[in-house]
């Protein structure tokens, strides 16, 4: 490399960065400001309401009316069968945050609970969910946790800060089908009104998928195929890992079918722990947009989040979110599962500097007969119990996708985690 044109180089970067910098620093200063204006800009246009059993209808100047306005009306019993309403209000607005707390929080109670919401006076819901599920509680375990969407400060409390716009109305409604009656429920959920909706506002939606044992070479349906122009926010995401399985269960893939994508998807990750930002297994963590809740490998359950907010995910026609249903094992111990009968299927092997698709091989291809060592690694298709709660943005209100699970299907087989208080 000639020294002088190097030289010339660096002098013409130096002048560069002289230029540059200002101007990095002016854009950097804007962009810090515009979030920090919202904190004291004026909204004549806004105006907010709570709506809980001391207002439940979140009217103006209608709250703590009852026992001479001395906290009269804070919780309310929630029998079996019975349906709350949280919210119920007409106009224009977003919900900015929802808080609830219950005194039985074991897993049969948090897959039990139907939590559903309803805008625009559509005839379905955009969310039907189980509430467990949908504040992260995954497996009905609830744990601590502290992200961008979702806080339970100390295991006793469920919060969701996701801004859900409407146009005409909202209706958010729990349903309790546990079978067992509750003696106090406490919600607010925080809505703020405007005068005019904004035109370009999408409507949220929350769709739970459990599926009791995958199908080895079948992807699960994270998210099933919606049509119209919205944004994948993200998912909840349960994993209870097949007794006869040996290994590691989170090699699958994710994968995003875009805008008329069929047999070929646009995206497609890495591996199930990559997915969530980490790598070579994954043990508990919680930051801002990924994080792992549940990681017990004695109950075979594993949880973890992902929402895409610094790196969105848009779609103009349709979308479809699947993750392939794979792990990995010692070819010596993948080749004891198939003696045994196990239904794994070899999908590839890494040893040394070497990988083989097994799939692009003939079909009487032998696992047994290759000359890799008994160490190397092999990804299988698997079975596994899995269990999804996408998170998503739609034009429509209504997204004509299959209703929830019953209560005995949501529930069935549930391992009983760590009860919380």
């Amino acid at each position: 490399m000639n020294p002088t044109s190097v030289t010339r180089r660096t002098a013409a970067g130096d002048r560069l960065t002289l230029v540059m910098r200002p101007l990095l620093f002016a854009c950097l200063g804007v962009a810090l400001l515009v979030p920090a204006q919202e904190l004291y800009r004026k909204r004549p246009d806004a105006n907010t309401r709570w709506a809980t059993f001391e207002n439940p209808s979140a009217a103006k100047g209608a709250a703590a009316s009852e026992n001479k306005k001395a906290k009269g009306h804070a919780f309310d019993s929630f029998k079996a069968g019975e349906t709350k309403t949280l919210l119920n209000v007409m106009g224009s607005g977003s919900v900015r945050r929802m808080w609830v707390t219950l005194p039985e929080r074991d897993p049969a109670m948090l897959r039990s609970l139907r939590l559903e919401m309803f805008w625009d006076g559509a005839k379905t819901p955009a969310v039907s969910v189980p509430f467990g599920d949908f504040f992260g509680a995954m497996h009905g375990r609830a744990a601590r946790l502290e992200n961008e969407l979702f806080v339970n400060p100390e295991g006793r409390s469920f919060n969701c800060y996701i801004p859900m716009p409407f146009r005409r109305g909202a209706r958010i409604t729990l349903t309790n089908e546990s079978g067992r009656d509750l003696d106090s429920l406490f919600y607010d959920v925080d809505v703020l009104l405007t005068d005019r909706p904004d035109p370009e506002a999408l409507y949220f939606h929350a769709v739970f998928r459990r599926q009791r044992w995958t199908e080895p070479g079948r992807d699960f349906e994270i998210l099933p195929r919606v049509r119209g122009e919205g944004r994948y926010l993200g998912v909840h995401y349960g994993v209870i890992t097949a007794p006869e399985i040996t290994g590691w269960w989170g090699e699958g893939e994710v994968k995003m079918y875009l805008d008329g994508d069929e047999s070929l998807p646009t995206i497609a990750g890495t591996g199930t722990e990559d997915y969530i930002g980490t790598g070579w297994g994954q043990g508990l963590f919680q930051s801002r947009y990924q994080g792992c809740t549940v990681a017990d490998e004695k109950a075979r359950q594993y949880a973890f989040y992902r929402y895409h907010i610094p790196d969105p995910v848009y779609f103009h026609k349709d979308a479809r979110v699947t993750i392939q249903q794979m792990g990995g094992d010692t070819k010596a111990n993948v080749l004891k599962m198939l003696e045994r009968g196990v239904d794994v299927r070899p999908v590839s092997i890494a040893y040394q500097d070497k990988f083989e698709r097994l799939l692009d091989l003939p079909r009487d291809f032998d696992l047994a007969k290759s000359p890799a060592p008994d160490d190397a690694w092999v990804n299988i298709y698997q079975r596994q119990d899995v269990s999804a709660v996408a998170l998503f943005y739609l034009d429509s209100p209504e997204n004509s996708l299959p209703a929830m699970p019953s209560a005995e299907a949501r529930r069935a087989a549930l391992p009983a985690g760590p009860r919380e208080h």
